[in-house]
């Protein structure tokens, strides 16, 4: 017997995407991306990104952070950006980063957990 072997991206979690039992946990799971929508070519800007409330247990909790850059017109996308790697008990899922564009695009994190898998955000920035 042959099954089918799901995309990557398939097994990815978003409210978009989320149904039955694992809408329930779109609000605690899903990364939340403070940013600005705007910014000025080469200029910093800061990023919050946070998932929770969520427990922060060594049973259950955000283990990992990832954050990618989509920049429109590049040929090869995304540009991963950071990787964060949280241990339990002692680091709270919310990181700050400073960053630079040259180009518009899509900011994506990625978030998981433990227990109910991986979950995705992402913001629209524009650069001006």
């Amino acid at each position: 017997m042959v099954r089918k072997m799901k995309r990557f991206g398939d097994l990815i979690y978003s409210p978009e995407v989320a149904q039955g039992e694992v809408i329930s946990k779109a609000e605690t799971h899903t990364p939340k991306i403070e940013a600005p929508e705007r910014v000025k070519a080469g200029e910093t800007f800061e990023v919050v990104i946070k998932v929770g409330p969520h427990p922060n247990k060594v049973e259950h909790s955000i283990r990992r952070l990832e954050v990618y850059f989509h920049e429109n017109k590049r040929v090869y996308n995304p540009v991963h950006i950071a990787t964060i790697n949280l241990e339990p008990e002692y680091a709270e899922p919310e990181i700050r980063l400073t960053l630079k564009l040259k180009k518009s695009g899509i900011l994506y994190t990625v978030g998981y957990c433990n227990l109910h898998g991986l979950w995705e955000a992402r913001k629209e920035i524009l650069v001006e």
